[in-house]
């Protein structure tokens, strides 16, 4: 277990992650998909040690292991979904992202519906202001009132994840 916590604190300390996300990349065969351990296997195997079904050193990570590394980064309050989701909310809404697809992007990192809608409760965040900065950020101040712009800083501010009546507050305010 102490290589596969290990593996966890490691990934832990990158940047917070949910619980979703530490599984499935603790679940990975170490050789794919980790950008930390980029080192060359040690030994090649051949194409004869492949038919004979010898197999190269990463040993299966058991359910119960996993389990173990997961119940021990959350009880050290390494990985905690809550704090994820809030940070992640704050971190997206200062980048100028609305709330739809913040939601969107937490639901694929696995977090549950209670605790997204928990985050943006907690952060209490002002959505039309937050439109109305960055459509001036991308199309100055103050926004033309030409049907043809309008157009243009609707579909933007929609491609954002802000909802259709946080951008019409932008021209009625």
């Amino acid at each position: 277990m102490t290589a596969l916590l290990d593996r966890a604190l490691h990934i832990l300390s990158l940047r917070d992650h949910s619980e979703a996300e530490l599984r499935r990349k603790l679940a990975m065969p170490s050789a794919e998909g980790r950008r930390w351990n980029r080192r060359p296997p040690a030994v090649e195997v051949c194409s004869n040690d492949l038919q004979h079904g010898v197999e190269d050193d990463a040993a299966e990570i058991s359910q119960a292991e996993l389990e173990a590394a997961i119940e021990y980064c959350r009880q050290n309050d390494w990985l905690n979904d809550s704090r994820f989701a809030l940070r992640y909310v704050n971190s997206r809404s200062k980048k100028g992202y609305g709330e739809q697809k913040i939601r969107m992007e937490l639901i694929q990192k696995g977090i549950d519906r209670d605790t997204i809608n928990n985050a943006f409760t907690e952060a209490a965040i002002d959505r039309s202001a937050q439109a109305k900065e960055v459509a001036w950020k991308k199309f100055g101040q103050p926004l033309s009132t030409d049907r043809l712009v309008k157009i243009k800083v609707q579909r933007y501010l929609l491609t954002r994840g802000f909802s259709f009546e946080e951008i019409q507050s932008i021209y009625t305010q």
